[in-house]
C-alpha cells in the first residue's frame, strides 16, 4: 500500500492509454498524434504511449503517487477500451505507487452498474472517471443518476472531465466531441443531487472557470484538480481562489501522458501561489480525499 508520508506529491489525473494487449483500433493513431499535436507532446506521434507499468515505474522514481484510468467511450468513439481490470491488476503489483481509478461509459446503464460494484468490490479502485464530452452526455440527466447512485452508495470518488478538450481538437469535426458536454454547471446538479458522493472536477474548466469555481466553493463535496495546463497559463482567478477560498480542494493532477509531472512541477514553483497553499495542493487534499 501507499505510504504518503514518503511520497513528494500525489498527481490525481493520469491516463493509462496504451492497451497492453491486442493491437491499436483503426483510427487510434490519428486520434493519440490529435492529441500530441495540441499539448505539443512526442508521446503518441512517433511510437507507442507509456504503459501502466512503465507509469509506476517514472512515478517511483519521483516519489510521486499516481491515480490511473482508462477512459471507457466506447459509444461515442467506436474505440476498444483498455480493460479495468487489466488497470487494476497492475496497479496492485504497483500498490506502492499507483492508485486504480476505473472509468464506465455512463450508457451502458445496468451493465456499467454492476461493473461498477464489482470494480469496487473485488479489485479495490477508488473512483470512476466521466468524460462526458468524450462519452457524449449530460452529467445531470436523470437517466445517469443509478451510475452516481451506485457509487455514492460504494463510497467511492466521481472524477469529471470539464472544460475544452484536447480530445479531437483540430480534427475534422473535432472528431465530433461536443463541448458543450463539458460545462461544469451540469455537475452542480449532480452535487446537489448526491451530497455525500465526492466529485473531481478535472482541469481549470476554460471557458467556464468562473462557473468552476462558483460550484466547488458551493458544494462541499466537490474539488478540483489543476491537470491538463502548465500552472504557468492559469487564469488569475483560479489561482486567487485556490490561494483563498477553496485551498484545501484543489488537487494537483498532471494528465499524464499529456503533460509530464517535471513540465507541471516546474511550472508550479513560479507560479503565484502561497507557500502555505502549495503542500495543499501538491499532496494533503488528496491523501484526504483518497483517505491514504
Amino acid at each position: 500500500m501507499i505510504n504518503a508520508d514518503d511520497l513528494i506529491a500525489i498527481d490525481i489525473h493520469t491516463h493509462a492509454e496504451e492497451p497492453c494487449c491486442g493491437h491499436r483500433d483503426d483510427g487510434y493513431d490519428e486520434f493519440q498524434a490529435g492529441m500530441a499535436n495540441y499539448f505539443r507532446n512526442p508521446a503518441g506521434k512517433d511510437g507507442m504511449l507509456p504503459s501502466v507499468q512503465q507509469t509506476a515505474d517514472y512515478f517511483r522514481e519521483r516519489k510521486i503517487g499516481a491515480v490511473i484510468f482508462p477512459v471507457d467511450a466506447e459509444r461515442e468513439t467506436g474505440f476498444r477500451r483498455y480493460s479495468n481490470e487489466d488497470v487494476a491488476e497492475i496497479c496492485a503489483e504497483n500498490s506502492d505507487i499507483l492508485i486504480p481509478f476505473a472509468s464506465v461509459d455512463p450508457w451502458k446503464g445496468k451493465a456499467g452498474i454492476r461493473e461498477i460494484r464489482r470494480l469496487c468490490r473485488d479489485f479495490g479502485v477508488y473512483g470512476f472517471k466521466f468524460h462526458p464530452t468524450m462519452q457524449g452526455f449530460w452529467p445531470n440527466e436523470r437517466q445517469f443518476y443509478p451510475i452516481y447512485e451506485a457509487i455514492q452508495d460504494e463510497g467511492k470518488i466521481a472524477l469529471f472531465h470539464t472544460g475544452q478538450t484536447g480530445v479531437g481538437s483540430g480534427m475534422p469535426g473535432g472528431m465530433g466531441m461536443r463541448l458543450k458536454y463539458s460545462n461544469p454547471m451540469a455537475i452542480d446538479d449532480v452535487a446537489a443531487d448526491f451530497p455525500d458522493l465526492k466529485i473531481i472536477m478535472a482541469h481549470p474548466a476554460f471557458p467556464w472557470q468562473e462557473e468552476a469555481l462558483a460550484v466547488c466553493q458551493h458544494k462541499p463535496n466537490v474539488y478540483i484538480d489543476l491537470s491538463g495546463w502548465s500552472p504557468k497559463y492559469f487564469p488569475e482567478i483560479l489561482v486567487k481562489y485556490a490561494n483563498s477560498l477553496i485551498k484545501k480542494k484543489v488537487l494537483f493532477g498532471s494528465d499524464w501522458p499529456a503533460i509530464t509531472p517535471d513540465r507541471w512541477l516546474s511550472d508550479f514553483e513560479n507560479a503565484p501561489f502561497r507557500d502555505e497553499v502549495r503542500p495543499l495542493i501538491l499532496k494533503d487534499n488528496a491523501r484526504r480525499l483518497l483517505n491514504i
